[in-house]
């Protein structure tokens, strides 16, 4: 036997060899369920870990995006929230498509997200304190604002004024949504005209701003509060910042469009740790009540004078 038939026959015995691959111990699923990398730092952290401290990296601090129902738990007391026009959905009044349809689009992203739209309202109590919420999800659409996102805001504000509620919002989104055209654009109007009436009639509105709020968002409620809060470092502006830099062919600052930057130069007027969050609302929703029980007119008898006979 020659050296080249060794060779063929070593080959076909492998060949015909069914060798079983060894099992995995975890799949990529289980992996990302168990660690989760922090985007700042690269530190690898344990999911449960993270989940317990509010998903804020201990090693950084850094803030992660989460969802409107995680959101809600963490603001809302226990089994106090009570969700308001939760069917409302979007229509596809332009039949628009670009590599997909639209009412595809929302399938999918409701698929991911676990929502109907991209923002949750309803009641709730903060520390046994009343108060109407909204929680935008920028996991849904990127947090887009359509129509539907629109009159949900302007619903739970026109609901925090009939049942004197402080209305609290909280903005994750990358701006107006372009599938629907200047039907998204209408909503900056009618959000901001509801939030005025709401403001003149004595309420308080609390706008807390996430990672990221961006476009339209920004340019309409998000920037409308009596108390305008962020998170840390998260990201806000109307466009983003290769846009600017772009348009007025300058370098912006490193720090540029985040939160502290916001604080620094007067636009924003509290950055608070996700930690101490609901306590800065019960604070500032109880302070807002003790002011409107002093302003508050004293009643005067109002009754007619006994007439005698």
């Amino acid at each position: 036997m020659d050296l080249k038939d060794w060779f063929d026959k070593r080959k076909k015995r492998r060949d015909n060899e069914q060798v079983k691959p060894p099992e995995p111990l975890a799949t990529s699923d289980d992996i990302c369920a168990l660690w989760t990398k922090c985007f700042q730092c690269r530190e690898l952290l344990y999911t449960r870990d993270l989940r317990a401290n509010l998903h804020v990296c201990p090693k950084c601090q850094y803030h992660f995006r989460i969802g409107a129902i995680e959101r809600i738990e963490q603001i809302a007391d226990p089994d106090t929230f009570q969700e308001v026009d939760a069917n409302l959905t979007s229509s596809d009044p332009l039949n628009f498509i670009d590599t997909d349809n639209y009412p595809n689009r929302q399938i999918e992203a409701s698929r991911k997200s676990g929502l109907i739209e991209a923002v949750v309202t309803g009641t709730c109590k903060i520390k046994d304190l009343d108060a109407a919420l909204g929680i935008m999800d920028f996991g849904h659409f990127g947090g887009s604002m359509g129509s539907v996102v629109g009159e949900k805001v302007t619903r739970i504000t026109e609901r925090a004024q009939r049942d004197h509620l402080p209305l609290i919002i909280v903005s994750s989104s990358g701006g107006a949504r372009m599938q629907e055209g200047i039907l998204s654009l209408m909503q900056l109007a009618k959000t901001s005209s509801a939030l005025k009436s709401f403001q003149d009639d004595g309420g308080l509105y609390i706008s807390i701003l996430a990672e990221p709020t961006f476009g339209g968002v920004t340019a309409s409620f998000a920037m409308l509060g009596d108390v305008i809060i962020a998170e840390p470092g998260a990201r806000i502006g109307f466009a983003g910042r290769r846009v600017i830099e772009q348009t007025i062919r300058q370098k912006l600052p490193a720090d540029f469009q985040t939160a502290e930057y916001l604080l620094k130069h007067g636009q924003v007027d509290m950055v608070v740790e996700r930690s101490k969050l609901v306590d800065s609302l019960a604070k500032l929703i109880a302070f807002h009540a003790r002011s409107e029980k002093k302003t508050a007119p004293k009643s005067e008898n109002l009754a007619a004078p006994t007439r005698r006979k």
